[in-house]
């Protein structure tokens, strides 16, 4: 049996004293404290999770490297797998990362301006490159791009969207994703600008184009607020596995609560005891 996966996701930015701190926003903006990432890691491995992971949400923005010691001290405290973005370059900040403990990394941006990075890290690292995709929903179909029936009824297409969802890339992000599984990525872990930090659900409609396009796993990203926008997004998406923020670091929902949700609505997960 193939399980679904509940991946806790850790949004990680320096605070004005220049401490590693988890946050969250809406859209990637207006970020609000959430603890200490190596902290949060710690509770929710004991919690059950499947993967942890650790994004370094400024590191490409602010143009500096990931912060390669806090993930050393996640890997020390956990026994899940632990997946790394933000800030990943080049097959040096790879190399660097992975030996600080990751199991998983993946590229967004870099990815995006010279594509043979995923090969070539593939190529070097096996089944444990991830490429991140961002993309925001354009209302304005275009005959040059894949135009998806949005969960609203409209027609729109999906465009990339990097550096933090700061710069526009031109590229579809149904295209994007196709091209990434063949340069070697070994999942896709897919976040929807609109819907992050909304609460609103999964962006279903681009999940499921996305799943249905690539054979590699899709991680949902962006937007949940319960165990049913999760149920959503494994049954009508066809996701691998689900991100999940808010509603784990403010106490609204345990992993446990989720799982026990969607084993009782036949999601294959895995359950503790």
């Amino acid at each position: 049996m193939s399980f679904k996966r509940i991946i806790p996701c850790l949004d990680t930015t320096l605070d004005e004293a220049g401490r590693p701190t988890v946050v969250k926003g809406v859209e990637f903006e207006g970020l609000r404290y959430a603890g200490d990432p190596v902290e949060l890691a710690r509770k929710y491995d004991d919690h059950g999770a499947d993967e942890i992971c650790f994004l370094d949400i400024t590191a490409s923005s602010s143009n500096r490297a990931t912060m390669v010691d806090v993930v050393r001290r996640i890997a020390e405290v956990v026994s899940v797998p632990l997946s790394i973005g933000g800030g990943i370059r080049s097959l040096e900040d790879f190399r660097k990362t992975f030996e600080a403990g990751a199991d998983k990394v993946s590229v967004n941006t870099a990815a995006v301006r010279d594509p043979q990075l995923i090969a070539k890290a593939a190529g070097a690292y096996g089944r444990n490159v991830i490429v991140a995709i961002d993309c925001k929903r354009r209302l304005k179909a275009r005959a040059d791009r894949t135009v998806l029936k949005t969960e609203d009824g409209a027609k729109a297409w999906y465009e990339v969207v990097i550096y933090g969802g700061r710069q526009a890339t031109g590229l579809d992000a149904v295209e994007w994703a196709g091209r990434v599984q063949s340069l070697g990525a070994s999942e896709i872990l897919l976040t929807s600008k609109d819907r992050d930090g909304t609460r609103n659900g999964y962006d279903l409609s681009i999940t499921r184009a996305i799943a249905e396009a690539v054979s590699i796993p899709v991680i949902a990203s962006g937007g949940v607020g319960n165990p049913e926008h999760m149920y959503e997004a494994f049954h009508e998406a066809k996701a691998d596995a689900c991100l999940a923020a808010s509603i784990f670091h403010y106490g609204e929902y345990t992993i446990q609560d989720v799982k026990r949700y969607l084993r009782g609505k036949g999601i294959p997960v895995r359950l503790e005891g």
